[in-house]
């Protein structure tokens, strides 16, 4: 049994936990900044394909004491990393350092790199290529107090780089966010969903797979693992497979979701996502202070509207917002607020109050059920 990590933006740990349980993965746990789980690499390859909310896929290759330099190296070189890496793969090496001898990031990421190609050297006489951008091979160090634990990244690129996005908006929300607001919010996948300030349409999109039962990397071309060393025909044949009975599952359908904003150049720019992305939404040219129940049943609104550094917006929106979200009787609402302004404009207390960040913005998901 391999353990992995699934890395988690900051307040998101509870989210992922959770879905990765849903997903049937084993001996599942919660912890900060990510969650552990266990399993063959299959599953590993699993997790890429069906994960929603987290950031990466990460195996664990060592723990061991490393209390300087040389002891980092040593530790790392008796990992065999033979079977990821040869002579013709690229290579990149990134490191946390907290609390350690080692206290510079980018040695102990140096250290760990010159472990790794120095094995390869001595085994074959030959040695990898660093590629910063994007390497074959993705190694990530975390160096605690001393202890160290190696990872190897099988996302490649980040996760929530899905690839059915064509274009965005001046400010796009990050993809595995989106779906980790529409679980906080509740969302059964049963209630009608709208998102009155859609931009390129993130929300709408995620909301519409995960109904549908899409699993997000279905739209990437190739993850980290598929160029390691060792996978070969047999590796592609078994990940094929994966991919078939995942396509297999997909029903497509959901309650039915809107996807609403002002801007019809946006609006044009979230109907092309939605086409990439294989699913179907009604869309709607409006602003947010024309949003009205139609007297039909209770929906979600999950929204994510322009705040702080992000877009230049000023209380009076942050106001029309709230007086139309009043309106909506019997509606539950999930508000990605990264500013004090738009909690201090709704006329109601949030039910829930969750601290995540959008970037490099610190952001609060308020929950409202409005009476």
């Amino acid at each position: 049994m391999i353990e992995f990590f699934a890395s988690a933006a900051p307040g998101t740990e509870e989210a992922v936990r959770d879905e990765l349980c849903e997903l049937g993965f084993q001996r599942v746990r919660l912890n900060r900044g990510g969650i552990p789980f266990f399993g063959e690499w299959r599953d590993g390859w699993r997790a890429c394909l069906e994960s929603r909310t987290a950031q990466r896929i990460m195996a664990v290759m060592g723990r061991f004491p490393a209390a300087g330099p040389e002891g980092l190296y040593e530790g790392v070189r008796q990992v065999d990393w033979g079977r990821f890496l040869s002579p013709r793969h690229t290579l990149a090496v990134s490191a946390f350092v907290h609390e350690s001898a080692i206290t510079h990031s980018g040695f102990a990421a140096l250290r760990v790199k010159d472990a790794i190609v120095d094995q390869l050297r001595e085994r074959g006489g030959q040695r990898p290529d660093v590629e910063r951008d994007d390497p074959d091979v993705r190694v990530f160090l975390y160096l605690a107090r001393d202890r160290a634990t190696v990872y190897l990244d099988l996302a490649g690129e980040a996760l929530f780089r899905r690839g059915y996005r064509t274009g965005t908006g001046e400010a796009p929300l990050k993809e595995t966010l989106a779906a980790v607001m529409l679980r906080l919010a509740g969302w059964d996948r049963e209630t009608p969903l709208v998102d009155p300030m859609c931009g390129s349409g993130t929300i709408p999109i995620e909301a519409a797979m995960w109904a549908g039962n899409i699993p997000p990397g279905l739209f990437r071309a190739r993850f980290g693992f598929e160029r390691w060393a060792d996978f070969d025909a047999s590796a592609a044949a078994t990940l094929a497979d994966l991919r078939g009975q995942l396509r297999e599952r997909v029903h497509g359908q959901h309650p039915g979701i809107t996807a609403m904003d002002v801007d019809a150049a946006v609006l044009e720019q979230a109907k092309a996502n939605a086409r990439q992305a294989g699913v179907r939404l009604r869309f709607r040219q409006a602003a947010v202070r024309d949003l009205r129940p139609d007297g039909g049943p209770a929906r979600l609104l999950v929204v994510n509207p322009p705040y702080g550094e992000r877009l230049d917006a000023d209380n009076r929106l942050y106001q029309e917002m709230a007086t139309a979200f009043a309106r909506l009787s019997g509606w539950r609402l999930a508000i990605l607020a990264g500013s004090p302004l738009i909690a201090k404009a709704m006329p109601l207390r949030p039910g829930h109050r969750y601290a995540l960040r959008n970037g490099d913005l610190p952001c609060d998901l308020l929950i409202y059920n409005v009476p």
